[in-house]
């Protein structure tokens, strides 16, 4: 039909090369429109865009783990640090004297240590001895009871013959007074006995709370040595925390310290924002999420080097709840004025160190990212 009205146009304006050209032209719109068309099956069906998408890090706050006053700041802003390497220096006057005093905490302990093994070693010698006593003193027992026997048998026999007038009245005093004599000597020998008895007990438990204090122990494992240790490890550990270093890789921003300044312990000092590790957040919306699956390949391009580097990445994950959810101030919907604002939700894309590291990024550039839904 469109011959017949080209060829009707040709023939009202009477010139066969412009009808020629115009069917030409048509011809050449048809096959571009197809051509496109197919371009769009091929590349450009089940791929999705944004340009809502910005590089994200996982930034490391520096913060003292003590209070103190800063010596010296090492750093400056811009500045690209590695891990470990130095940042703040605060005073360490106390914790040198906090570690010389734990150092001598530790050496009385140890002291303390032998002292108490050399005790119990001396009680458990005394408690010995005093067992020793016990033997002495139930031998002068046994020697007094024998001569009690003795000079017994002699009153008796004396006492047997008084009546005859073989003995006088005063061998029988004499004999009377050496009885009462021996038998005083014999109740001392006894009290002596009980007396020894009760001092080695006495010594025994001394002996035995000496050695309670260095039983199953050794000068490493002693619970009043390893306590000490513990002090002094803490000290050192204090010591070196005056020496603020980098945890982490990256480049100083926000410093907001000084020579001078008193740092209370957890106070952010700097920010170190990274330059491997980056990812990027592209807020899709809420109708193009239906196909975005984990594992799917993205193209990004970032504002920063236009269209002259393209890099790739990898869907990693979905964020749980779009922006307005998590809001400070979250949308009520629920009012008379309600409007339909299509929510965007954070796609977590992860990128290629290697790309990365041939075109640095920064934290918080924009970038464009396209997904190939197809995979």
């Amino acid at each position: 039909m469109a011959d017949m009205a080209t060829t009707e146009f040709a023939a009202d304006t009477g010139n066969p090369k412009r009808a020629r050209a115009l069917r030409v032209l048509g011809g050449v719109v048809v096959i571009a429109a197809l051509l496109a068309g197919l371009y769009w099956v091929i590349f450009s069906r089940g791929r999705v865009e944004t340009d809502n998408a910005y590089v994200g890090g996982d930034t490391a706050l520096v913060t003292p783990q003590l209070a103190g006053t800063v010596t010296a700041v090492k750093v400056g802003g811009t500045q690209q640090v590695q891990a470990g390497d130095v940042l703040v220096v605060l005073d360490d006057a106390d914790a040198r004297i906090a570690v010389a005093q734990a150092e001598a905490a530790l050496a009385q302990a140890r002291q303390r240590y032998g002292q108490a093994g050399a005790m119990a070693d001396a009680a458990a010698a005394r408690a010995a001895g005093r067992t020793a006593e016990i033997a002495s003193a139930r031998s002068r027992l046994a020697e007094a009871e024998a001569l009690l026997a003795r000079v017994k048998g002699e009153f008796d026999r004396r006492q047997t013959l008084a009546g005859s007038g073989a003995v006088s009245n005063e061998e029988i005093g004499a004999a009377r007074a050496a009885l009462a004599a021996a038998m005083a000597t014999r109740d001392a020998a006894r009290t002596a006995v009980a007396a020894a008895q009760d001092t080695a007990r006495s010594a025994a438990g001394d002996a035995a709370a000496a050695a309670a204090m260095v039983r199953g122990t050794t000068l490493a494992t002693a619970p009043d040595i390893r306590a000490a240790e513990a002090a002094l490890a803490k000290a050192k550990l204090d010591l070196d925390r005056t020496v603020i270093k980098a945890p982490v890789a990256g480049i100083v921003t926000n410093r907001n310290v000084q020579v001078g300044q008193r740092v209370a312990g957890g106070a952010p000092l700097m920010t170190l924002v990274p330059t491997t590790g980056l990812f990027v957040d592209a807020n899709f919306k809420e109708s193009q999420l239906e196909r975005i699956k984990v594992g799917q390949k993205v193209e990004l391009k970032s504002d920063l080097y236009g269209g002259n580097v393209t890099y790739s990445g990898t869907v990693v994950g979905l964020a749980g709840g779009t922006g307005a959810a998590f809001a400070l101030i979250p949308a009520q919907n629920a009012t008379g004025n309600w409007v339909k604002v299509v929510q965007r939700l954070p796609v977590r894309i992860a990128l290629d160190e290697a790309q990365v590291k041939a075109h640095p990024l920064r934290v918080g550039l924009s970038m464009t990212a396209v997904i190939d839904t197809r995979q």
